[in-house]
């Protein structure tokens, strides 16, 4: 998939996943098919241009990072940046995008997103899963669905890290055994919605805690997540989340149940296969692992074999590991591409 000319993006909100697609669009092998010309984010210039440059979980950046009065300087190219907190304050139109991708996480409705609509933006990838599957036109997942993507969508998801890391893994055991019930266990890395020491943080009461002290279940929908991207699994999934005390690398501990019996051999057998049926997407591998063995890591997922067990009717447990920042932010340009190989056409 090539295409014509650059797609024209602009990022909105620039924390941890809007550094990250910055920084990959720069290490992309695919960097020429980016022309990124404005970053909205209310964060003071200096502070954008040095967390660019040094970032604590994948490290100083390969490259230059420069800043003057109104514009981020990466690699010598000058990248505009505004400081609004509203949507309808920017003059999007004028901006001339093709997309934008919006990474604050502040927005999950289809009102609030409309709100960039009508600002101006001409389409509008969302970095988290929405409300619900009716407050985006399409929820896209690279390598399962992407292929339905029309380009006339105005508005889409690229699901969450944790769903674009598990679907590849649940269809192909649904497709080869077909599954009977899932429960989903993540351990995910700390993320800024927790606080460093315990404090008036949210209205969760676990999330008041320090998230350097514990691990500390949170809620998820990784379950709905799941049935919006495999409906044939709807009612046959459950999920929960603990965050862990490490900066960057998740694990999801998968217990399905199969409607045939199989054995740790067949299923490493399976997703061998599988890491080769999805190049890019998902991995598999046997050496002894720890978690930072995965930072910075671009797949979706990937298949510990050294953690596969089986226990009869059935029964199957599995590891997956994934970065959950990295990834997904390789994830949101794959599918920036996708969409726009549908409506970019020849000037």
């Amino acid at each position: 998939m090539s295409l014509s000319r650059p797609i024209r993006i602009a990022i909105n909100g620039y924390g941890r996943i809007g550094r990250c697609v910055l920084r990959a669009i720069h290490e992309s092998p695919r960097r020429a098919d980016f022309e990124l010309v404005a970053i909205n984010e209310p964060a003071d210039i200096a502070a954008m241009a040095y967390l660019t440059r040094f970032d604590s979980t994948h490290g100083v950046f390969p490259g230059t990072v420069e800043h003057d009065a109104e514009h981020l300087i990466v690699a010598g190219r000058p990248i505009r940046v505004l400081h609004q907190t509203r949507p309808d304050a920017v003059d999007w139109a004028g901006l001339k995008l093709d997309m934008l991708i919006e990474c604050s996480g502040a927005y999950g409705d289809r009102a609030q997103l409309q709100t960039f609509l009508d600002a101006g933006c001409p389409r509008v990838l969302v970095s988290n899963p929405a409300h619900s599957a009716h407050d985006v036109d399409f929820t896209a997942v690279l390598g399962i669905n992407d292929d339905q993507l029309l380009g006339s969508e105005r508005i889409i998801s690229n699901a969450s890290c944790t769903t674009n890391a598990i679907i590849p893994v649940l269809a192909q055991l649904d497709e080869v055994f077909g599954i009977r019930h899932a429960f989903l266990s993540t351990l995910h890395s700390v993320m800024n919605d927790q606080p460093m020491i315990d404090g008036y943080h949210s209205h969760d009461l676990r999330r008041t805690r320090s998230a350097l002290q514990s691990m500390i279940p949170v809620s998820t929908g990784l379950a709905q997540g799941v049935e919006r991207l495999l409906p044939q699994l709807a009612g046959k999934v459950q999920a929960k989340s603990i965050r862990v005390p490490i900066l960057n690398v998740s694990a999801i501990d998968l217990m399905v149940n199969l409607q045939r019996d199989t054995s740790q051999q067949e299923i490493n057998d399976v997703f061998r296969r599988a890491a080769q049926r999805w190049p890019g997407i998902l991995d598999y591998s046997e050496q002894p692992h720890a978690s930072i063995d995965f930072n910075h890591n671009p797949h979706s997922g990937i298949v510990d074999g050294t953690q596969t067990r089986t226990n009869g009717d059935g029964l199957v447990n599995m590891l997956v590991w994934f970065d959950n920042e990295w990834g997904f932010s390789n994830r949101l340009l794959d599918i920036a591409c996708v969409w726009a190989s549908r409506f970019v056409r020849e000037a």
